[in-house]
This record gives C-alpha cells, structure tokens and sequence, in this order.
C-alpha cells in the first residue's frame, strides 16, 4: 500500500525547498550500515574507512530499523531553507527528553530485540542523558563524515533545489513531484507514494518541505508525524558524478572494452545530460549519441529519466565505477 499525503487549498500554497546538513549527517550514518545504499557512495566509502571506523555509531543505528520509525526528535525537518548544522544540532539538544524517551521507544520496537537490550534500556532510563549522549554522537559524525565534503554536497543539493524550483514554476507542483522520483503518483489533492511502509497524514495547511538528499538513494523517505512538518526527502539529481574527478581523456581500457565512441560519451556524463548537450559537447553526430545511450542504457550503465520534453542520462554505480576506473 502506498504511503499517502493529502492536501488542502492552503497546502499547495505553502510547500518549499529545504537542504539540511543535519539530515545528510543522519542518512551518511545510516548509508554506513546499509550495503544496498553504497552504490554511488563508493569512493566516499573508501575515503572515510579509517576515520569511520574511530566512531561507535551502534547507538545510532540501533535508532535507524530496517523498515519502520526513526525518532523525529534526533533528525526533525530542517528549520529553515539554509539553516547550518549548528543550528540544528541546537535544536536536536532542545528536545523535550520525555517526548525523546516516548518516540526512541517507538523506534527500538521496529528492530527486533532492541527494546530489550541493554542498550536500548540504558537509553530509556534517563531521557536527557540519551538527548545530550545521542547529539554528541551526531555532532562527531558531522564533523568526521561530512563536514569536509559539505560545500561539494551542499552545491549538488543547491543544484537540484535550483533546477526543480524552475520546473515547478513551468510545470506547477502536480507535475513536478512525478518528475522527481517515479514512486511519486499525484491524484486530485492526494500525493501516492510508493515504497516501504505505510504512512499517511493530512498535510492540514502546514504544507509539504521538498528535500533533496545525496544519501538517501535508492530509498525516498515520507515523514514526519505531527507536530513536524510533513517532508518529503527524494535522492538528489547528480549524484552519480558527485565524487568523480572531472574525465580530462577515455582510458585505452575502456576503449578497447566498449568501443571509441560509447567509452567517450560514457566518461562525458560527469553530471545528467540530454542527447543534444552530448551531441554539441563532443562534436558528434545526435543519431550517433542516440545509438550510444541506448547501448549504454541497456547494458545497465546508465539509466535515463524524462523532465518535461527532455531525457536526461546519467551513470549508473556500474557506469560511474567504469568511468573512473573503481571497478
């Protein structure tokens, strides 16, 4: 069944953009502990092996079920459209600890055996302990995780806001949100979203916050429950290039594997491109782009995704790792 958000007048009047460096800090934690999200983090990976390894983030994870509810109160939507890490992470150690203690136990009680264990009663005994001792452990992962790289993440997700803040003003939001992400069905005032779980909520005037994510792929995640404003997190456009150094030449090993031309227009693709920008930016002919894609796209290299009257191409984590050379 697919998680449900119904609108009113008022509603579609009052949705935004948002980009939270507290939010990627939570997903960047839990992308550590869920291999089916390493695809397109795999040079990130590689790069904060060791630095990772130094934190205990089990306390978090312990927070962050399979399928189920992760506390509103240690990663709440974000309170402004450019609100810094630090303001967040304010408002994290703000939380009222009995609401804390209430929603922590909800979430212990998705992953099985949690509630019961010693960990997750020490959480429960005193509240505004596990506040202070949860923010603490997320104020490290931001400052070992994502600070360093936060001004590259921070333009993908500037990018995307920039690019779908056009396209809703062409487009309106009925024909935007199923442009972001293909699990996002728009029918009369209610938004269908289809992926695990079951949520559904009466957005009530409050609106809905569009948050783009460079950690969330390939999950889209609809939270949060009153008294949050409802949010909608989708996997930022882009990043299958966000970790790629810019492709100065086509290595000799990829041309002898996939021709000259489909190894050139598959190195080009640092960032999501139409036919036509690869046709102007290589010098080659469109029919011949076209015929490249194509292969490209159906030996599972790159996937294609359609915004209005283009289509746009990007690597797939087995295209990006052929491209520079990971694999």
């Amino acid at each position: 069944m697919p998680s449900l958000l119904h609108f009113e007048e008022d509603d579609l009047l009052n949705c935004r953009f948002a980009v939270s460096p507290l939010w990627e800090t939570q997903e960047a934690v839990r992308t550590l502990n869920r291999p089916a999200r390493h695809g397109y983090q795999a040079h990130w990976l590689r790069r904060i092996r060791t630095a990772a390894a130094g934190l205990d983030l089990a306390p978090l994870w312990l927070l962050m079920p399979q399928t189920g509810y992760s506390p509103d109160w240690l990663g709440p939507p974000p309170i402004g459209p450019a609100a810094t890490f630090e303001e967040e992470i304010a408002a994290v150690r703000a939380a009222d600890p009995e609401a804390a203690r209430e929603e922590t136990a909800r979430s212990l009680a998705d992953t099985p055996g949690a509630l019961e264990s010693s960990r997750g009663r020490a959480l429960l005994k005193d509240p505004v302990r596990m506040v202070q001792e949860l923010a603490d452990l997320m104020e490290t992962a931001w400052h070992t995780l994502l600070e360093p790289d936060w001004p590259r993440l921070r333009a993908l997700l500037e990018a995307d806001v920039a690019f779908h803040s056009r396209r809703l003003a062409e487009v309106g939001l009925g024909g935007l949100l199923p442009e972001i992400d293909r699990r996002f069905g728009w029918q009369s005032h209610t938004l269908a979203i289809e992926w695990k779980g079951r949520h559904e909520r009466e957005l009530a005037g409050q609106g809905l916050v569009l948050m783009p994510s460079v950690f969330i792929w390939p999950d889209v995640v609809s939270s949060f429950d009153p008294p949050w404003q409802p949010t909608l997190a989708y996997p930022a456009r882009g990043i299958g290039g966000l970790w790629a150094e810019p492709s100065h030449h086509t290595s000799d090993a990829l041309v002898r594997l996939l021709g000259r031309g489909r190894a050139t227009v598959l190195t080009s693709l640092d960032e999501p491109a139409t036919t036509t920008a690869l046709s102007h930016r290589l010098g080659l002919a469109p029919s011949s782009v076209s015929a490249h894609l194509t292969a490209l796209r159906d030996t599972g290299l790159l996937i294609s995704r359609r915004y209005g009257h283009q289509v746009l191409y990007e690597r797939t984590p087995l295209g990006m790792a052929l491209a520079s050379g990971d694999t």
